[in-house]
C-alpha cells in the first residue's frame, strides 16, 4: 500500500512539475508591458534586469524546498512505521518521547527563571517555562530522529537554488576569481551583525586557501552614522593599493569616526594628504553609492548578506554553517568537472 501511494504521489508530483515547465516557458514569453506597440516580456525583464526578480525567486524555492522537505520526512516516517509495524504516532512515541530526559529539577526551572526578562513572580510563570523546556526538548529529539532516518537513507534533493549574477570587475577580491568558490559579502562596518561573522569568515578564508575567493561590497545602513565614510576610506585606501590592509584594519579597530579613519591610514603608511583629500571631498561616494544600488536592486534587507556562487544566505551564520555551505559548493563544482570531462 505504501508503494502504490508513493507510486502514485511521485506520478502526481512528475505530473505537476511538467504543468508548471509548461507554465513557466509560457510565462517567459507572456508580456507585461507595451510601449508603443513593442511588447516587454518576463524574459526581456529577466535579461536586462536579471537581480529585479532574485528575492522573489529566492522565496518561491524556500518556500518550495521547505515543502519538499517535509514531504521527505513525512515519507520516511511511513516507512520506519511500516517497517516496525506501527502507526507514525506510536513510531515517534518509541523512538522521540519517549527517549525524552525526565524533567529538570526545581532549582534548575528557578536558574532559567532568573535569566528571563519578566515582573511575574516564579509561580505564575513555572509551567510556561516548563513547557517551552519540554517542547524544546521535543524538537531537538525529533529532529535528531530524522537526521537518522535520513543518514540510513540515500536521500538526495534534485532542486536548483537561484543564484544572483554578480559583477565582480571593480570589486575587490582576495584569492583567485576562478576559485571554485567565490563568496561576495554585502556589509556595513558599523554592523554588529558583520562584526559578529568576521571571525567565521577568517576562518574560513584559511582553512579554504586557494579554493575559495572573498569579494567585499558595500553597503552602509542609514541608521549607523559612520558607515558611510568608512566605506569611502576603504577605497581612498583602495586608491593607494591597500584596500585589503585597510578593510581588515577597520575590522579589528572597529574605530570609525574621520579622525580615527585619517590615523589609520598613516599607521599603514599611506599618502595622508591624499588620503584626506579623498576622503573629505567624497572622491569615492560614487563608488560606494553604486554598490548600495546593486544591493538595493537584489533586494537586501541589511547586513550581512553573503552570495556563496551567487546563492544568497543572510545574517550571522556559524563557522559550522559556512562550512557546510563551502563543502557543498566544492562538491558541486567536482561533480560538474566530473561531468565535463566525461562529455
Amino acid at each position: 500500500m505504501l508503494k502504490n501511494f508513493i507510486n502514485l504521489t511521485l506520478a502526481s508530483a512528475l505530473i505537476c512539475g511538467s504543468a508548471f515547465a509548461q507554465t513557466n516557458s509560457d510565462r517567459q514569453d507572456s508580456t507585461i508591458a507595451e510601449v508603443d506597440g513593442h511588447r516587454i516580456t518576463v524574459s526581456d525583464l529577466e535579461r536586462q534586469r536579471p537581480a529585479a526578480l532574485f528575492q522573489a525567486q529566492n522565496a518561491y524555492y524556500e518556500a518550495e524546498r521547505k515543502a519538499v522537505d517535509e514531504f521527505v520526512d513525512e515519507y520516511l516516517l511511513t516507512r520506519a512505521a511500516q517497517k516496525e509495524g506501527v502507526t507514525v504516532a506510536q513510531l515517534l512515541e518509541r523512538h522521540v518521547i519517549h527517549q525524552l530526559p525526565a524533567d529538570p529539577p526545581e532549582e534548575a526551572l528557578k536558574v532559567y527563571y532568573e535569566g528571563i526578562d519578566t515582573d511575574q513572580p516564579y509561580a505564575a510563570v513555572r509551567d510556561k517555562i516548563l513547557d517551552h523546556v519540554r517542547q524544546r526538548r521535543l524538537a531537538k529529539a525529533k529532529s535528531a530522529y530524522m537526521l537518522s532516518l535520513r543518514e540510513q537513507a540515500k536521500v538526495s534533493i534534485h532542486m536548483a537554488p537561484p543564484r544572483a549574477q554578480l559583477a565582480l570587475n571593480d570589486t575587490p577580491v582576495r584569492g583567485r576569481l576562478d576559485a571554485p568558490v567565490v563568496l561576495v559579502e554585502y556589509a556595513d562596518y558599523e554592523c554588529p551583525y558583520c562584526q559578529k561573522i568576521q571571525p567565521a569568515l577568517d576562518k574560513l578564508e584559511k582553512e579554504y586557501a586557494g579554493r575559495i575567493a572573498f569579494a567585499y561590497k558595500d553597503m552602509p545602513l542609514p541608521m549607523h552614522h559612520n558607515a558611510q565614510k568608512a566605506a569611502e576610506a576603504t577605497h581612498c585606501a583602495a586608491a593607494q593599493g591597500k584596500f585589503w590592509e585597510y578593510h581588515d584594519a577597520l575590522a579589528a579597530t572597529k574605530q570609525l569616526d574621520v579622525a580615527s579613519l585619517k590615523e589609520q591610514a598613516r599607521e599603514l603608511k599611506l599618502d595622508g594628504d591624499s588620503f584626506d583629500r579623498c576622503l573629505d571631498n567624497g572622491e569615492q561616494s560614487g563608488t560606494v553609492a553604486h554598490e548600495v544600488a546593486e544591493a538595493q536592486l537584489l533586494g537586501l534587507q541589511g547586513t550581512p548578506s553573503l552570495f556563496v556562487n551567487g546563492r544568497f544566505y543572510s545574517g550571522v551564520l556559524s563557522y559550522e554553517q559556512l562550512r557546510a555551505i563551502v563543502e557543498q559548493e566544492l562538491a558541486s563544482s567536482s561533480a560538474l568537472a566530473r561531468n565535463i570531462e566525461n562529455k
